[in-house]
């Protein structure tokens, strides 16, 4: 167990045990800190943890308090928050972080990231560029990073001004936006299956109807495509053309002609969720290069490559619906993090960012091909991906259940990441596959796991 989850566990106990009732004001993190004999940051992080779960507040100024219960009516849950929260089970665990063995992880580990760079940018010079006023800004976001990001998006064939760039707290936050712009309660969207299951939850809880596109080594399918649209007629299609999570696979450019084409046909707008854009292989084709930002809304983040701390991401799509979604930013967070986005900016101008997008790409080629090499020699050999993002998808002997695999390996702390919270039917073709992040594929506790199921 982590240091910072064992100071969350004991506040927790003394929360549940009474000893801090609701209102009290918890040790300040200097003094939390010297109680447990850890550093200042591992008490941000059980904070943290416990503002998340609901069990701490934060009072501008004047510390953490203990939340008092919820009324009883507030604690009754809709059917379709309750269906939202249980299709994110694994985002929960990913948050909370219970397990040692991380083989489900949706996130590269924190060693992977910038984390360091960051800290000693932002201790080194908390004033960027000579901006001491860290005020709201504009809504639309940090104007130089826009203009920069514009600039970077130019070089995969992306031609926008940076008047059609948003930015966002992470690509959530867009397809959020995007959601409450395009989508009416009883709306059918599309969306891949298996595809993003966070997505699943957003859509239902606008009260859409999620229809289901099979996604495939090539892309989704595209007869499929065709058949519900005439069906459902839906206006979006949230889709991940490249390094797709939770398969993988990438779409091949002569599918992206093809769904282009008939998407033009139907009048469908296509959401391209390409969150792994910065470290894909050079020469990688992108929707909306090929749509010219017409019919496509392109989504990024430097959650994936840079700081899942930081969460900044950004939209890309024409002048009206840049505009649009602007409006409703600022009408549910008024604006993103302006510090944030001066500190990203700052790494790319000045070269940081490009080196460290060099390492990440290189461990993600041996973690990738270690992961793969691993799995073979335990009998797991029908893997795709992962396509230059972080995940496999494999496919276990027919048999075997992965939801029941993973509450096995639950028991043993270890996190698997099964198929059926990916698809939109539980009793899918997906039962018996599961997404594995390379950079835990090699720990010999999950193989031994994975092993003896496999050959049981």
């Amino acid at each position: 167990m982590s240091k910072s989850r064992q100071v969350a566990t004991a506040l927790l106990k003394a929360i549940e045990d009474g000893r801090l009732s609701p209102g009290t004001r918890v040790a300040s993190i200097r003094e939390a800190a010297q109680q447990f004999g850890v550093s200042k940051n591992t008490v941000i992080d059980a904070y943290d943890q416990l503002v998340a779960l609901g069990h701490l507040y934060a009072r501008q100024g004047a510390g953490f308090f203990v939340s008092r219960p919820l009324p009883s009516a507030m604690e009754e849950t809709t059917a379709d928050l309750s269906e939202a929260v249980d299709s994110v089970s694994l985002l929960r665990e990913q948050l909370v972080g219970n397990f040692e063995v991380r083989a489900g992880d949706g996130r590269a580990p924190a060693s992977w990231m910038g984390g360091t760079e960051l800290t000693r940018l932002i201790r080194r010079n908390a004033g960027l560029n000579g901006i001491n006023d860290i005020e709201y800004g504009v809504p639309q976001g940090y104007s130089p990073l826009r203009e920069t990001l514009a600039m970077a998006m130019a070089g995969r064939s992306i031609h926008a001004s940076h008047d059609q760039v948003m930015m966002t707290f992470g690509a959530n936050h867009a397809f959020d936006l995007i959601i409450r712009h395009f989508v009416a309660a009883g709306e059918s969207v599309l969306v891949e299956t298996p595809g993003y299951y966070p997505l699943f939850g957003k859509l239902r809880l606008a009260k859409a109807k999620l229809v289901g596109v099979p996604r495939t080594a090539d892309g989704p399918d595209l007869e499929e495509f065709e058949r519900k649209v005439k069906h459902y007629r839906p206006r979006l299609f949230f889709l991940q053309p490249n390094a797709h999570n939770p398969t993988g696979s990438t779409m091949s450019l002569n599918n992206m002609h093809r769904l282009l084409k008939l998407a033009d046909h139907y009048g469908v707008t296509l959401v391209e969720d390409d969150v792994f854009a910065d470290i894909l292989p050079k020469g990688s084709a992108h929707l909306a290069a090929l749509d010219g930002l017409e019919r496509v809304i392109y989504v990024g983040t430097f959650s994936k490559t840079l700081s899942t701390g930081l969460r900044c991401g950004y939209v890309a799509g024409s002048r009206s619906i840049v505009r649009a979604l602007v409006d409703i930013k600022m009408l549910t967070v008024v604006n993103t993090s302006t510090f944030n986005e001066m500190v990203i900016h700052d790494l790319l101008i000045r070269g940081r960012y490009r080196r460290h997008l060099a390492q990440l790409r290189e461990r993600v080629a041996k973690a990738s091909a270690t992961a793969l090499r691993a799995l073979q020699q335990i009998g797991v050999d029908d893997v795709s991906g992962p396509g230059g993002g972080y995940y496999l998808w494999a496919k276990l002997p027919t048999h075997i259940n992965t939801t029941e695999l993973a509450k096995k390996a639950s028991e043993k702390g270890i996190f698997i990441a099964p198929g059926a919270i990916f698809s939109l039917r539980p009793d899918s073709t997906d039962a018996n596959s599961m997404r594995i992040n390379i950079a835990h594929a090699n720990d010999h506790r999950f193989l031994d796991f994975i092993h003896t199921a496999v050959n049981r």
